[in-house]
């Protein structure tokens, strides 16, 4: 996520031990220092495991950029880049199309048909062989001194409205002609999805007591779905949203009890919402803020279809999910917490993927997949080795004496169960890409300068440098199938600039530069597409002087070789890569243009960083990237 909400979220005191307490002292050099013969020793298994490379290179095709300063988006010769879908860009429900008004008077009702503010994640589902499709864009959050006339004064009710109809997701229609792609409007699969849509509830949680309010004393459905960060596509053609820092837009007051403390939970709301709509005022309603932080399932192929919180995978500050395939057909999703020393998950569906039959989509097979299973929190060992630790109520610590009274509440109170059951503290685990063949693992750990800093966690084998403020990619490859309850870990690089004085802040990267990993994809020819979140306070400048503006690069997890694809404007994030099936689109979103160090807008301000995509004023929007000869990206 843009900002720097996640790294202000440290809510984890939990006594779970710093592994470098017990690793040896060659391994804690390696992560030091050395890292390349090292590794070889170490992880020897691991080496190359990723992909089936020669280990030439030569999966990367394209010439590599320099670094950035622009206020514009550069990609390598031989490539164009389209501004196909911004902010406030009617998705085209028929009948109600409002245009975009650069003097931001659009209401709220005309914003809740328009796409939503900084595009994040985003998914591609095919129609007709793929020339034509939808796109499900997730917005994650309001830059209110932008969205609004006047920005924030005075802040009012119909502006809380407003941002409120600009967070969610968006279903677009997009064609390809004549080398370009079109939204497609009206279409019949036009849709958005707000803060204020109903959304059902299912799985373990469902009806719980945790989760019952005054408006909603059944515990099964949500007024809408907010934050969504990350977004993937699963087998069986639905689609996946993380609802990630939740807690900025809740009020706790001084009074704030242990639960509410350890999910980070402030006094007063940055989004300031409570102020307008007492549901989001946790005095009033404490209950509200459990029935946000789940991963959200969208059919994007039903308009008419309710999104759903699947509780069974558990509740954190989601970036995402994304969905792997035992050899026996069940769904296995991984996810992680966007939060400074928080945990990774991964979920074993019960049951098999279901075919689709006559008459039922594959998604109407699978609406219940995700309800029952296993969830797990994962544990790095200082050996390279690792353990998924089942999250289950009646085992281990995990009972009523503990204050689990079910697996409802577990799944509530899903961090506190990872931390009696001794989970790694991890530096903001992301974005995760799947090698389904090879049964690996992919995740960016975007950075956090808490680690080692006074009274905080040090380091440990999996989180190496203290005040890492570059970040690292690791990677973990299961023990037979992904359902397997061990693995084997390294790290594919540890970002950073090795012209830094500073040892932690040099990195191990093999080519182009860069730090703050966080998007990850892998593509169908197994090249890793990485993208970047430095902050609008800390890019070009200090220890990140030569990385320039937020990017994307690809790597070939076989040789490391890392070359820059993609830079974007001033103070943007690079995020939402999704490929269209045949390979010869990419669309990326541009999150936040001209985003300023305070995260938030005067309106006196907004044009001062960046006027992308017009010249005005700056929307974040979908990039559709094409090679000009019509081949594959990245060839």
């Amino acid at each position: 996520m843009a900002k720097d909400f996640s790294r202000m979220e440290h809510s984890n005191r939990s006594g779970n031990p710093a592994l470098a307490a017990v690793s040896d002292p060659a391994r804690r050099l390696w992560l030091q220092g050395g890292l390349g013969a090292a590794a070889a020793a170490l992880l020897g298994p691991m080496a190359g495991c990723a992909t089936a490379s020669s280990g030439t290179g030569g999966r990367i095709g394209f010439e590599g950029i320099p670094a950035s300063v622009a206020d514009r988006v550069v990609v390598p010769r031989g490539y164009v880049a389209q501004v196909l879908a911004p902010w406030g860009e009617p998705v085209g429900v028929a009948g109600a199309m409002p245009a975009f008004r650069d003097d931001l008077s659009n209401s709220a009702e005309e914003q809740a048909l328009q796409l939503g503010m900084h595009h994040d994640g985003m998914g591609f589902f095919a129609l007709d062989g793929g020339q034509r499709g939808l796109l499900v864009i997730n917005h994650e959050y309001t830059d209110d001194g932008m969205l609004h006339p006047g920005g924030m004064a005075p802040w009012t009710a119909q502006k809380v409205r407003k941002s409120q109809a600009a967070h969610g997701l968006s279903v677009v229609e997009v064609a390809l002609a004549d080398g370009r792609w079109q939204l497609q409007r009206p279409s019949r699969f036009a849709r958005r999805i707000t803060a204020d849509t109903p959304c059902m509830v299912a799985g373990p949680a469902a009806g719980h007591a945790l989760l019952r309010t005054a408006d909603d004393p059944s515990g099964r459905t949500v007024r809408g779905t907010l934050n969504n960060c990350a977004g993937s596509t699963t087998p069986w053609g639905t689609y996946l949203a993380g609802e990630e820092n939740f807690r900025f837009y809740f009020a706790g007051g001084r009074d704030r009890d242990a639960d509410q403390r350890r999910w980070g939970m402030t006094e007063q709301a940055f989004f300031r919402w409570p102020e307008h709509d007492a549901r989001f005022d946790a005095r009033q309603h404490p209950h509200e803020f459990h029935r946000f932080g789940w991963i959200v399932e969208v059919d994007p192929m039903e308009p008419g279809a309710a999104p759903i919180k699947r509780t069974a995978l558990g509740r954190g500050a989601h970036e995402g999910a994304w969905v792997a395939t035992t050899a026996d057909g069940r769904a296995v999703v991984y996810s992680g917490e966007d939060a400074r020393f928080e945990y990774i998950y991964k979920f074993v569906s019960r049951d098999r993927i279901a075919p689709a039959s006559a008459g039922q989509s594959a998604a109407q097979a699978n609406r219940h997949l995700l309800d029952d299973g296993t969830l797990y929190v994962a544990r790095f060992d200082a050996d390279g080795t690792g353990r998924w630790l089942p999250l289950v109520h009646g085992e281990g610590l995990l009972t009523a004496a503990a204050g689990f009274a079910d697996q409802g509440a577990v799944l509530v109170r899903t961090r506190q169960a990872a931390d009696l059951l001794g989970a790694t503290r991890m530096d903001r685990p992301e974005w995760l890409a799947i090698d389904q063949a090879r049964k690996t693992v992919y995740c960016t750990l975007t950075n956090n300068s808490a680690r080692g800093a006074p009274g905080q966690p040090g380091v440990d084998a999996a989180n190496p440098r203290a005040n890492n403020v570059m970040g690292q990619v690791i990677r973990w490859h299961e023990d037979g199938d992904f359902d397997a309850t061990r693995m084997r870990w390294d790290h594919l690089l540890l970002a950073g600039d090795p012209a830094n004085p500073r040892p932690e802040a040099q990195g191990t990267i093999r080519g182009d530069l860069f730090a703050c990993p966080d998007g990850l994809l892998l593509d169908a020819r197994g090249l890793l597409w990485i993208q970047t979140d430095a902050s609008a306070g800390e890019m070009r400048r200090g220890e990140m002087q030569a990385m320039g503006n937020n990017q994307m690069l690809a790597c070939d997890p076989a040789t490391g070789e890392v070359r820059r694809f993609l830079t974007g404007p001033v103070n943007c994030e690079i995020t939402g890569a999704t490929m269209a099936p045949d390979g010869r689109t990419l669309f990326v979103n541009i999150q936040h243009p001209g985003e300023p160090p305070s995260d938030r807008s005067a309106p006196d301000e907004v044009t001062r960083y960046s006027t992308w995509p017009d010249g005005g004023r700056p929307r974040s929007a979908t990039l559709a990237i094409r090679r000009e000869d019509g081949g594959p990206v990245g060839t």
